[in-house]
């Protein structure tokens, strides 16, 4: 399956916070200049709509199966696939969330997830 393709799936199976990351999204890349669509930096705006329900308190259970299917998505999906949720998505994750907001979605992340963090940040969230 190919990054645009995976972006439709994820879109699809999770309609609320998809619409939320096309807000970030838009508010991103379209606010002065219309860009064609990428599904690449879509991830990241995923990201950054996860973190802000964290901030909220929203309870992490609500995405636990989100987080597992982007694990699932890092596992068996292509090199495109991979690199979006490692260096767009989780890289992303966790920015700017307080420690005790931080800690219950840590919980929740699949393992796969927690050693792409840990492999860049060389930290915990929290």
């Amino acid at each position: 399956m190919g990054l645009d393709e995976y972006c439709r799936l994820i879109k699809a199976s999770y309609p609320e916070i998809s619409a939320r990351a096309d807000a970030e999204y838009d508010k991103r890349w379209n606010t002065f200049v219309k860009m064609e669509f990428s599904s690449y930096s879509w991830f990241e705006s995923l990201a950054e709509a996860l973190n802000k329900e964290m901030n909220k308190k929203i309870s992490p259970i609500a995405y636990k199966n989100l987080f597992e299917e982007i694990g699932r998505g890092f596992s068996v999906g292509g090199d495109e696939v991979k690199k979006a949720i490692d260096v767009s998505f989780v890289e992303n994750l966790f920015w700017q969330v307080p420690e005790r907001e931080s800690e219950d979605y840590w919980v929740v992340l699949p393992e796969s997830l927690k050693s792409l963090y840990l492999g860049f940040h060389h930290r915990l969230p929290f």
